[in-house]
């Protein structure tokens, strides 16, 4: 139960950055091409993603939230529709968080404050993340 409610908050704190992002925040930037370099890892004329493209994620991160709250509901006709739109889920956070590790992946980021930050924090959490879901799903 508790583990429900720690990964849906993170997944609601991760839409809310992205939607920070959407309307025009640079943290942990202090401008746009810091905020490609650290988020991104591209700084050669590269901008950051715009609104649309942040509120995408955002959705989606939010609709993961909401997946994993929905672990604690009572069993219903759609029990088994929630636990299916899980897999997917985690298979994109493992798939991310692993990608950090494949050598070649975030290749074109090397030097920049994203590829520390990727290894230090993005990919962990994305593999925490993945994790958690996966413990839901058993």
């Amino acid at each position: 139960m508790l583990l429900a409610v720690i990964l849906a908050a993170t997944l609601f704190a991760l839409a809310g950055v992205h939607l920070y992002w959407g309307f025009g925040g640079r943290w942990p930037g202090h401008d746009e091409a810091s905020l490609v370099e650290h988020v991104v890892g591209r700084t050669a004329g590269m901008r950051a993603p715009g609104p649309l493209a942040c509120a995408a994620v955002a959705v989606a991160l939010a609709g993961g939230g909401l997946l994993a709250l929905a672990t604690l509901a009572p069993a219903s006709p759609l029990s088994f529709w929630l636990w299916m739109a899980r897999w997917p889920l985690f298979a994109v956070f493992a798939l991310r968080g692993l990608a950090t590790y494949a050598p070649p992946v975030f290749r074109y980021a090397e030097g920049t404050p994203f590829a520390r930050l990727n290894r230090r924090a993005y990919g962990p959490l994305c593999l925490a993340i993945a994790l958690g879901l996966l413990a839901l799903q058993l």
